[in-house]
């Protein structure tokens, strides 16, 4: 019997978000000028404290809603907003962003690269320098702040963009499946790790993670978001509330039922029929 999900009704409207709320999307549509339709009609709310990844077949649409949140991509209808505000800058959200390749400036150390956006915002050097040291240690790289990112891995490259997103100290953290092009060990350590740095928050960081994997989002989220393609368009909203997650829940039998729901969920997303026992 698969598990129930939370069904998002045709209906176009969408109850207005409470105050926990920290981003919204009320009916979010995009066209681009070559008549691709990449959205219709999406209605989310993102709490604050969520960790929600966005699962779905290729051009559902996944990097252009997180685009939008990030306010690099603008909606062709509907409206979005960002703790009631209708633009980032405006609702004191401080909003961080990592991008499926670590985008490192090889000539920059490591230490560099992580303070780029404080250097940015103006921080002073003294200030800065410790909250660089911060952010290094929480991804695990506290001793490779002087090396450059040609003698990192690209485990270690991802941590360090990973840092340079925290050193900000973000409400928000939105990440483009950014373990995506590495190995499996490599991709399970650091989904554990990232997993570790959103529990610490104490239910203060929101992050939305894009993912193809069903096991990633499975083990990551407090929510599964599934789209579905031609056009871009949420279709069921799962909670995963299971509070434990390590290598046991991983062999889990919950686990296995989650990732079979989802597989079959996906299936569905990207045309193929869904059986009901």
């Amino acid at each position: 019997m698969l598990m129930k999900y939370m069904d998002i009704e045709p209906e176009p409207t969408l109850l207005a978000p409470d105050a926990d709320s920290v981003l919204f999307a009320n009916r979010v549509e995009k066209t681009y000028p070559n008549g691709t339709r990449a959205l219709d009609e999406v209605r989310l709310i993102i709490q604050r404290g969520d960790f929600v990844s966005l699962l779905g077949p290729s051009g559902c649409g996944k990097s252009t809603l997180l685009k939008m949140f990030a306010g690099l991509e603008s909606p062709s209808h509907g409206h979005l907003r960002w703790l009631g505000a209708d633009a980032p800058g405006k609702s004191g959200l401080k909003i961080a962003m990592v991008f499926q390749e670590a985008t490192l400036m090889p000539w920059a150390s490591v230490a560099a690269n992580v303070r780029l956006p404080l250097d940015l915002a103006g921080v002073p050097k003294a200030e800065s320098e410790s909250r660089v040291q911060q952010a290094l240690n929480q991804v695990g790289l506290g001793r490779f702040g002087n090396c450059y990112p040609r003698e990192l891995s690209g485990g270690m490259q991802m941590r360090a963009s990973i840092a340079r997103a925290l050193v900000t100290e973000p409400d928000v953290l939105l990440m483009d499946e950014p373990f995506g092009a590495l190995d499996e060990f490599t991709r399970n350590k650091l989904d554990a790790d990232l997993r570790s740095l959103w529990a610490a928050k104490a239910g203060q960081l929101s992050v939305i993670f894009v993912t193809h994997s069903i096991y990633e989002a499975v083990y990551l989220s407090s929510r599964v978001v599934m789209m579905a393609a031609r056009p871009g368009r949420i279709v069921a909203d799962l909670p995963i509330p299971e509070p434990q997650r390590d290598e046991e829940f991983r062999l889990s039998p919950a686990f296995t039922e989650h990732c079979r729901d989802l597989s079959a969920r996906l299936l569905a997303a990207s045309g193929g029929e869904l059986q009901h026992d």
